[in-house]
């Protein structure tokens, strides 16, 4: 017989990129006293990874557990960006309802509407929060019919369009159940979860079920496995089934090593759980997420939902440039493809295949973010490779078409910038779907575009609306191929030789174009030095010094003066690169070159 489990709720924080969701944790963790008072605490105390840190954004999800008024509400803390929507879709499983964050000023945006429909189709209780009321130019009383025309638009329930609205600042620390009150704390949330979020329920009396929905990664312990307690309990010591819903064969007895829960930002060692509970279990090599653990007499496994599959690709390769295995700490490719296979621990998102040599393996993914922040983790970690431009996965329909991965861009700009943008995704076979006024004074347009055509986009739409415009994407579906597009307008200036760059060789190499480097950095025949003002590949040679003569010119003591390279970050990088160079990753350089060196054998490929 199901009971009610009234002391425990689980809830999931979702919102769109940016709208204030970690920070919003950080008030319901200061408020609950899990802190010391003279506990000096950071910022977004979620985001514990480096690279979440410095780009402000949640890449995994996080769970953490409060008490108020007797009853452990544990709360999760989901990603906002497209790329990340396989760790949203899966941590739902776990909750019973959702608080749905939407800024006071933007009001929903992309994925909101993409997290609030994943939540819907599992019938979730949901709590709308307007966050940032305190922002000069919020405007909360519009934004609320915004959302409720957004619930009406996925075709929400009569019951799921009741939501209670709340009010609040994350950065003040306050929330409110309507406007005129006085701003306190954050008590509205915690009281509007105990009374509008259903309370876990199961049989205490089946046998063990628990469906493992996240899993983390500790080099001591090996993988943990993080899911719900459906029915039964689980404890520590116990035998227990993994079987998985998706994959019939899988039929393995384990041991539960290790139970905890969470308490704050701690785990916590505990010896049985009961349902509704959210555990972390730890001492089972062969966990994945999807497996349920269960009681061998009653061997059940619950349903999964497919993770969304990747749309984009990059070839991982071992670096063999002249500059090879200077700099980095791992460069074999046992190296690489041990690391790559490791990442499949946590990231259920991504894909590593062989290809025909073991030197290069092929690795997709959900976006050129999603990639990027592996690369970025692997050379602080020490490796270093080379990689290759993203390129889109295709699919066939049953007819023999050729079919490609299609999104939704809505972009809000500027006014005067709006001709330019529109012209520049139609050449990317963007079409306009829809054109309206926003609050701001700026115009929002919706394209529906191939993923291709947004591959290195970002930063020429960041030049062409002078860092005003706001680029926001998510995958829609396959449909027929739309035809070539064609990358990039202006070609790369490349090195003819190897040595150091002198100031001479910049000063006539400048007039050419863009440079990436400045004087005293080694060069190798074949880098790729800057980006050509027209539309060929043009070589120069950056190494080479003034003949010296007996002779004096009056211009011989002027001082040249150098236009400070541009220096690219990993993205830009990433979004330069063109299908016939790699960019060479090493935890000190960023270099981009031609995959073929020799100028000779270029040239004659080319022919070809």
């Amino acid at each position: 017989m199901k009971i009610k489990r009234n002391d425990v709720r689980n809830v999931a924080i979702i919102a769109h990129v940016d709208h204030g969701k970690t920070t919003l944790v950080d008030g319901l963790l200061r408020q609950s006293g899990i802190f010391r008072a003279n506990q000096e605490v950071k910022d977004r105390v979620m985001d514990s990874n480096d690279i979440e840190r410095e780009r402000g954004i949640t890449i995994l999800s996080k769970n953490t557990a409060v008490n108020y008024k007797g009853t452990k509400i544990n709360i999760i803390d989901t990603p906002g960006h497209a790329d990340f929507g396989g760790e949203v879709e899966r941590v739902l499983k776990m909750v019973n309802g959702v608080i749905l964050l939407v800024d006071a000023f933007e009001g929903p945006m992309p994925q909101t509407k993409f997290v609030l429909q994943k939540a819907l189709d599992l019938d979730l209780k949901v709590i709308v929060c307007i966050n940032k009321i305190d922002r000069p130019e919020a405007r909360p009383a519009e934004v609320v019919d915004e959302v409720l025309e957004l619930l009406m638009d996925l075709d929400a329930s009569d019951e799921q369009l009741d939501c209670p609205f709340l009010y609040a600042s994350a950065k003040g620390g306050f929330a409110l159940n309507n406007l005129d009150e006085q701003p306190k704390d954050m008590s509205p949330i915690f009281e509007t979860i105990l009374n509008y979020i259903p309370a876990p329920e199961g049989d205490p009396d089946k046998g063990t079920q628990v469906l493992i929905s996240t899993i983390d990664y500790n080099e001591y312990v090996g993988r943990i496995g993080v899911g719900k307690v459906d029915n039964g309990k689980i404890k520590v010591n116990e035998d227990v089934l993994l079987l998985n819903h998706h994959d019939p064969d899988k039929k393995e007895r384990v041991k539960v090593n290790s139970l905890y829960e969470f308490e704050g930002l701690n785990k916590v060692d505990v010896q049985e759980a009961g349902i509704g509970s959210i555990v972390a279990i730890s001492g089972i090599p062969d966990l994945h997420i999807g497996d349920t653990l269960c009681d061998p007499s009653d061997p059940e496994a619950i349903p999964f939902q497919k993770i969304s599959e990747p749309t984009i690709a990059m070839n991982f390769m071992v670096n063999d440039s002249p500059m090879a295995g200077q700099e980095g700490k791992y460069v074999t490719s046992r190296h690489l493809r041990d690391r790559l296979y490791r990442e499949l621990n946590t990231d259920v998102s991504l894909r590593v295949e062989d290809t025909d040599t073991p030197e290069c393996l092929k690795v997709s993914g959900r976006g050129e973010l999603h990639l990027s922040v592996l690369i970025e983790n692997m050379r602080r970690e020490g490796y270093e490779f080379a990689v290759s431009k993203a390129e889109v996965l295709y699919k066939t329909d049953e007819r023999g078409r050729k079919l490609e991965p299609m999104e939704i861009a809505y972009v809000d700009v500027p006014e005067e910038f709006s001709g330019t943008v529109i012209q520049r995704l139609s050449e990317r076979k963007g079409e306009l779907q829809g054109m309206s006024p926003t609050n701001g004074g700026s115009t929002r347009l919706e394209f529906e575009i191939p993923s291709r055509g947004l591959i290195g986009f970002r930063g020429d739409f960041m030049t062409m609306t002078k860092g005003q415009g706001i680029l926001n994407t998510m995958f829609n579906n396959y449909a027929p191929y739309k035809g070539e597009i064609k990358y990039r307008k202006q070609g790369s200036l490349i090195a003819f030789e190897s040595g150091t760059s002198v100031t001479y060789g910049l000063f006539s190499a400048q007039d050419r174009g863009t440079l990436f480097i400045g004087p005293g950095e080694k060069v190798y025949a074949g880098m790729v030095i800057g980006q050509c003002g027209k539309t060929e590949d043009v070589e120069l040679n950056v190494c080479k010094t003034k003949h010296l003569t007996n002779t004096r010119t009056s211009s011989a003591d002027e001082a040249l003066k150098l236009t400070p390279p541009k220096i690219l970050s990993l993205e830009q990088a990433l979004e330069f690169i063109d299908t016939d160079e790699l960019l060479e990753v090493t935890p000190k350089n960023l270099r981009i070159r031609k995959r073929i060196l020799d100028s000779r054998m270029r040239k004659r490929s080319a022919l070809k």
